[in-house]
């Protein structure tokens, strides 16, 4: 999945703990098969081959992702949207030229793109395309639902105290023993160092961040983030970073991104209209950053909030 997963969690010996490690890296490893955007042969990139307008049945997997996908993407009005892979495949390609798509090309990618051009049915568990030339991208959502996976893997396993980090997307289980919660910092804006905005102490959450930080591109004088706009099919040009605390780490993972996308009005008025999800926004024009917190994030961060160090 492009990223580095670290697994920590409390076993009560070495063999629980390598039989748990090699079960969880293994449900990694076939969920990449499942959701993977890269690999030719992946389920998903399947499911794009076939022609548009037929029903196509899919693992429980990949339905239950884009099924979570979806509801993100009614609740955001689409700024969500895992349709968008024909802008992500152009957007790459104009990345390595270091020049921009052409009104042209972008028209092109757009007409295959919209969330409501997915169709699922549950009781089929089938998924049907209805545009031509269209792309699924689960690059907003996919590590944070791995993630998800793993904490369930383990929990089947009685191994309920556990922390599954994907890079930004962490899926946080019980508590270490005798302790309130597993100590997560918050990383400063424009920073590619350890520096830390503050630590939050979690359990049984999901916690995810996005920003530009260590993604981005410099064209024409424009720097560009990695965090595409499904209305512009470009990629952000403000200075935005985000994060979200959320019942599961695939909700988190969805959430940073749209609210990047949606920009801080809109995006606070999401996080607080969703349960048990709070979100602190950091914003930079011009040298000077401000920052953004929903309603339960300031409780949130004031009941557990560690002093760093």
């Amino acid at each position: 999945m492009g990223t580095l997963f670290t697994l920590t969690f409390y076993a009560p010996d070495a063999p629980a703990a390598d039989a748990a490690a090699q079960a969880a890296f293994k449900r990694i490893d076939a969920l990449e098969d499942v959701m993977s955007d890269y690999q030719a042969d992946s389920e998903l990139n399947q499911l794009c081959d076939k022609p548009y307008g037929q029903p196509v049945p899919v693992s429980a997997d990949l339905f239950d992702v884009l099924q979570q996908a979806q509801r993100i993407s009614k609740l955001s009005d689409g700024a969500f949207d895992v349709t968008i892979g024909p802008c992500v495949r152009l957007w790459r390609f104009a990345r390595k030229r270091k020049v921009l798509p052409t009104p042209a090309e972008l028209a092109a990618a757009k007409a295959a793109v919209g969330w409501q051009k997915l169709r699922l049915d549950a009781r089929t568990r089938t998924v049907t395309l209805l545009a031509p030339n269209m792309r699924l991208d689960l690059g907003g959502i996919g590590k944070g639902y791995a993630a998800d996976q793993v904490l369930l893997l383990l929990k089947g396993r009685g191994l309920s105290r556990a922390l599954i980090a994907a890079s930004g997307d962490i899926a946080i289980g019980d508590p270490p023993p005798g302790r309130p919660g597993w100590k997560v910092g918050v990383a400063t804006l424009g920073t590619r160092t350890n520096q830390l905005a503050g630590t939050l102490l979690l359990h049984n959450a999901g916690i995810s961040t996005s920003g530009d930080s260590e993604q981005f591109i410099e064209i024409g004088g424009v720097r560009y983030s990695h965090i595409l706009n499904p209305v512009t099919g470009l990629g952000l040009t403000n200075r935005i970073q985000v994060t979200i605390i959320g019942p599961n780490a695939t909700t988190t993972d969805s959430l940073d991104t749209t609210i990047s996308i949606l920009g801080v009005r809109r995006g606070l008025a999401l996080a607080d209209s969703l349960p048990g999800t709070a979100a602190l926004i950091v914003t930079r024009t011009d040298g000077h950053d401000q920052t953004f917190t929903s309603r339960r994030f300031k409780r949130l961060a004031h009941s557990a909030s560690q002093p760093d160090g």
